[in-house]
């Protein structure tokens, strides 16, 4: 889930930065840090979005640059275990597909798609599944649920995020759509609609 926090943290403003308006040069410094990187206790950093308050600057003696305690307002990703997110297909393998939360991909591996056979069109760059021939490509929007999550806040491409699509009310939407309209014919059908 994206959260919007205020942060504090203590900026370094470089000497040859100091003719430049202190916010802007601030700013630029908070998301050279943070932007894209990893707190496990915080989240994904998204964007750093406003400079809320700076206090007064100090000086350490060797050092030309100033320090500034800064109030801050940013964006981040928290994911957390059985969290039901929605990301765009940006790759298929034939051992699964790359999902884009944003900020991060996740994997959703072939046998986490469906509870059928899947089968890779490597032609096509499509998952297809054996009896319904619902398939799964780039560019497709898909509900899923987080089944495993391992963060490395060092190297945040080495994060690792699992996700399902075998329950209930995940998958594709697509699929969730169709499901919806077979639903709705159904209960018509029943009522004599």
């Amino acid at each position: 889930m994206y959260y919007k926090l205020t942060m504090e943290d203590k900026v370094r403003v470089p000497p040859n930065r100091m003719g430049e308006e202190l916010e802007d040069v601030i700013i630029d410094v908070l998301q050279e840090q943070l932007e894209g990187s990893i707190d496990k206790e915080i989240g994904i950093f998204i964007a750093v979005t406003k400079v809320n308050e700076v206090g007064e600057g100090e000086m350490i003696p060797g050092d030309g640059g100033v320090y500034y305690d800064v109030f801050f307002e940013g964006i981040v990703l928290r994911l957390g275990l059985q969290e039901v997110i929605e990301g765009i297909v940006v790759e298929t393998t034939s051992f699964g597909a790359f999902v884009s939360l944003g900020p991060i991909d996740a994997m959703l591996h072939v046998s986490q798609i469906s509870d059928e056979y899947i089968n890779y069109d490597e032609k096509n760059a499509q998952l297809i599944c054996q009896e319904s021939h619902a398939y799964l490509s780039v560019g497709d929007v898909v509900r899923a649920r987080v089944v495993t999550l391992s963060l490395n806040e060092r190297e945040p491409r080495d994060s690792k995020i699992g996700l399902t699509m075998r329950q209930a009310g995940l998958g594709a939407r697509r699929w969730l759509e169709r499901e919806r309209e077979n639903a709705a014919k159904s209960q018509n059908a029943e009522k004599g609609v």
